[in-house]
């Protein structure tokens, strides 16, 4: 089987809310994250601003891949998180934000540490004590380092340790 490329993952933590955050009027939201379906899949593509190929993440055996929607109204899609779960913490291989929850109109603040968060309860969930890892793009390693106190362990892997996961966890959840 071809190995594939491990994608540099290039998520901006805008803010760490309680849930997600309205950013015009401050209003925070109670969301869900659940694990997509194929009919979801008809509005996650590039036609509608999403810039991985998610369809792909979706079918791949060993990733899970989650949304994160607003409570009550699920067909809204905010942020995508594709998962995997390794023999001793979590990988995270993509977040993305919804495209209307990027840059200086986004609607939403919190989409990408809402999604690091909930990495972080499924680790502690099949029993990996919080840990989680990503591959970072070099010029965000510092920015992942001071908005969610992860570690930088050499190359461009950054990990989030349990003391930490356990704080995003409660910021969160």
């Amino acid at each position: 089987m071809k190995k594939r490329k491990e994608i540099e993952l290039d998520f901006e933590i805008d803010k760490l809310t309680n849930s997600i955050e309205n950013v015009v009027t401050g209003d925070s939201f109670p969301t869900d994250i659940t694990r997509i379906s194929s009919a979801d899949l008809k509005t996650i593509n590039t036609k509608n601003g999403w810039v991985f190929k998610w369809r792909a993440e979706f079918q791949h055996p060993e990733r899970e891949v989650y949304k994160l929607t607003i409570v009550n109204n699920q067909t809204v899609i905010q942020g995508l998180a594709s998962l995997e779960v390794m023999p001793d913490h979590v990988f995270m291989h993509l977040v993305e934000n919804a495209s209307f929850n990027k840059g200086r109109a986004k609607i939403y603040a919190g989409v990408a540490g809402n999604l690091v968060a909930f990495a972080c309860q499924l680790s502690f969930q099949r029993g990996h004590e919080g840990n989680v890892s990503f591959i970072s793009k070099t010029q965000l390693i510092e920015h992942y380092t001071q908005s969610l106190g992860t570690i930088h362990i050499g190359s461009q892997r950054m990990i989030i340790m349990p003391a930490t996961a356990m704080k995003l966890i409660e910021k969160y959840f």
